[in-house]
């Protein structure tokens, strides 16, 4: 059985890595001091939306989104928690060439220039039926690791759970990848991993320790808990303090990441649960109302099981609009996020596959 060793920090926090409506750099500022004071340590900056970080990953960020990027790392870094970009330099493993190879270290150049401590390299959602699929990812993983020694480096690999979904949409799984990334991939760095499924509904201590036993190390958890970006999810609000995780978990992970609702604010009371599992009641029912409003928390709690089993396409149009009436006549921006939610604001993006 794989086990954590070394020193590296136990990395705690959430991921912006949806597809569909993105966050507003008002709301990934706002999140800094509020992971901070829940003493969550990480936070990964990669929504699907933004194409220089995967069909156009080759090109520099335009000047307004990269300032953006400048202002988040240094609010990250004042508010002490470790913040990163996750790169998703799309199929790349088909030819990698030294052209490839040069476009690849600039654009890990420029990264580098935010000072952020964390980097991922996301193969997730691409095409996987590759010869030496896992030898080719591991090179530029490797590179990209020689490049910036001092940065605390992640993977997703292409198949990254034991759901037999990614296989329907990425093609036949070559044989003995796991095993074959976790001999070839620095022992450094980070591998995620899902869990289960996609979306796993519970995710116990023999679930990782599979995984681990594939990989040849401990995995870190990629948690699609609370995200709602799906065709099925998007139906949903997910409010439940993270659900069917075992509190085992720990010793056999370098990290637990939680992929956000495409609503920051009302993702919180979901990862209160996150918090309850490693670090203490820091997200509490107190804290919670500060953050969201009295009345904000109070609906929440009153409809999340309406919210989370019968969701959009179970309320009745009459009952959907007076909902979004009551939410949208409450101050602040966690009320307007779910007003929004329910008048159809976030709809599913078609380009969401993994659902």
């Amino acid at each position: 059985m794989a086990t954590v060793s070394g020193t590296r920090p136990f990395l705690c926090g959430i991921i912006e890595g949806f597809y569909g409506k993105p966050w507003s750099h008002a709301s990934r500022l706002a999140y800094a001091p509020i992971l901070s004071r829940a003493g969550l340590n990480t936070c990964l900056y990669c929504p699907k939306g933004d194409p220089w970080l995967r069909r156009q990953w080759q090109e520099r960020w335009p000047q307004q989104q990269w300032q953006e990027l400048q202002e988040l790392s240094k609010a990250y870094a004042a508010a002490g928690v470790a913040w990163g970009v996750g790169l998703s330099p799309f199929a790349l493993y088909q030819r990698y060439g030294a052209h490839q190879r040069q476009q690849l270290r600039d654009k890990v150049g420029q990264l580098e220039a935010l000072g952020a401590p964390i980097l991922a390299v996301l193969f997730d959602d691409m095409p996987g039926d590759v010869d030496a699929l896992a030898d080719r990812q591991a090179e530029i993983v490797s590179d990209i690791a020689a490049w910036l020694p001092q940065t605390r480096l992640m993977m997703c690999p292409t198949y990254y759970s034991f759901d037999p979904v990614l296989e329907r949409h990425f093609g036949t799984m070559p044989a003995g990848y796991w095993a074959r990334l976790g001999t070839l991939v620095p022992a450094a760095v980070d591998v995620f991993w899902t869990g289960n499924t996609v979306c796993s509904a519970t995710i116990e201590a023999h679930d990782i320790q599979r995984a681990n036993e594939l990989m040849g190390r401990p995995v870190m958890l990629w948690d699609n808990y609370p995200v709602n970006d799906g065709a099925k999810r998007s139906n949903f609000i997910f409010t439940t303090p993270l659900p069917g995780r075992s509190a085992g978990l720990r010793p056999l992970l370098t990290g637990h990441l939680c992929n956000m609702m495409n609503q920051p604010l009302v993702s919180l009371p979901a990862i209160s649960g996150l918090t309850q599992l490693y670090i203490g009641n820091t997200l509490s029912t107190q804290a919670l109302r500060s953050l969201l409003g009295s009345q904000l928390l109070t609906l929440l709690q009153r409809d999340a099981a309406l919210f989370e089993s019968a969701g959009l396409s179970g309320l009745e149009p009459g009952r959907r609009r007076a909902l979004a009436a009551e939410y949208a006549s409450l101050p602040g921006a966690g009320a307007a996020e779910v007003a929004d939610w329910l008048r159809g604001d976030y709809a599913f993006d078609p380009n969401c596959l993994t659902d």
